[in-house]
């Protein structure tokens, strides 16, 4: 069997992404992996040409990108006890495009993710950003269906 030195795990910290990590963590201890935890930021929404009022949009990056640093200490703090071979990334982006660029950057030899497992017009509407980084990555994807417990 093929060892994996690095694993990529993408998180949007719902709870498939929770459930997901398990396996990411499991196999990442099994090969001593380096651990990578990535999450996107979408971009907002660029309305700087539009008169919206009280809104700096420097701010806006600024604050989100802080709450999503302090949702990851959490994460890692919930989620890792016993595990010190792991590094966070936070990035804005377009979701399967920015876990397919580090994964390459990075040298992963698998992305593990979550998914949803929405179908129909959900599907539609939302896309999935499992599905896509399937279909475009050049590194083996697992991906994990959440199962309520």
């Amino acid at each position: 069997m093929k060892d994996f030195n690095a694993i990529l795990f993408a998180t949007d910290f719902s709870e498939s992404s929770d459930f997901a990590f398990r396996y990411a963590l499991s196999l990442a201890k099994k090969f001593n992996s380096r651990l990578l935890i990535i999450h996107i930021i979408n971009e907002p929404v660029d309305l700087r040409g539009f008169y919206v009022p009280h809104i700096s949009f420097e701010k806006l990056e600024e604050e989100i990108e802080e709450g999503a640093q302090k949702m990851m200490e959490k994460f890692c703090r919930t989620h890792i006890r016993d595990y010190d071979n792991y590094e966070t990334f936070i990035i804005p982006g377009i979701p399967f495009d920015e876990i397919i660029k580090k994964a390459v950057e990075e040298s992963a030899d698998l992305i593990i993710l979550g998914t949803h497992g929405r179908t129909g017009l959900d599907h539609v509407l939302f896309g999935s950003t499992a599905e896509k980084v399937v279909r475009k990555s050049p590194i083996p994807v697992m991906t994990i269906r959440y199962q309520q417990e």
